[in-house]
């Protein structure tokens, strides 16, 4: 049975969001679903939040990892380091690009990309607009990766903002649905 932990990134991901409606589309099927509230999710500190991740990663023992913007970062950091296990699935939506330079969020930045992303499978979903990543670094992601990647049209930051609160989608890539997978999104 798949064990789900979604992390959210930069303001978190309260509901409409859509991590905040699949974890409640998860959990109404008995999933086993773990969608913490990382410190301080405004104002985000990376050790504090590298060490809540791990935190997470060690007493939950996700199978699936689902990560939203700024988590993504995050992850590939803890790859980097390279002393977290490694999942079965990992979803990565909307990663910002490694060189943001947002002031708040300038710890974070620039990034090494990791060699490996611990998961056996990896599946990466941008945006043609993202304000925070261009689709060609989306593709440079791909490629370093070798990974699968989805690219929505003019989704913006795939967040609530941009109309992704109930996502049929990617409740359909968590539950491994073949048939939903190739629906419109």
């Amino acid at each position: 049975m798949d064990r789900f932990l979604l992390l959210h990134g930069w303001g978190g991901s309260d509901y409409p969001h859509w991590q905040s409606w699949l974890a409640g589309e998860l959990a109404k099927e008995y999933g086993t679903v773990s969608f913490p509230l990382i410190h301080h999710p405004h104002h985000p500190n990376k050790g504090k939040w590298m060490r809540q991740f791990k935190k997470h990663l060690q007493t939950f023992k996700p199978t699936t990892v689902i990560c939203h913007s700024l988590a993504c970062t995050v992850w590939m950091a803890l790859c980097e380091e390279g002393e977290i296990d490694e999942v079965e699935r990992l979803m990565l939506v909307a990663p910002p690009s490694k060189n943001t330079d947002i002031e708040l969020l300038k710890q974070f930045f620039p990034h090494i990309l990791p060699q490996t992303l611990f998961a056996k499978e990896v599946q990466f979903v941008v945006s043609t607009n993202d304000p925070y990543l261009k689709l060609e670094e989306a593709h440079d992601l791909q490629r370093h990766f070798d990974c699968e990647m989805l690219i929505l049209e003019n989704a913006g930051h795939i967040n609530d903002k941009s109309g992704y609160g109930a996502w049929p989608w990617v409740l359909a890539w968590a539950k491994r649905d073949q048939s939903l997978l190739s629906e419109p999104l």
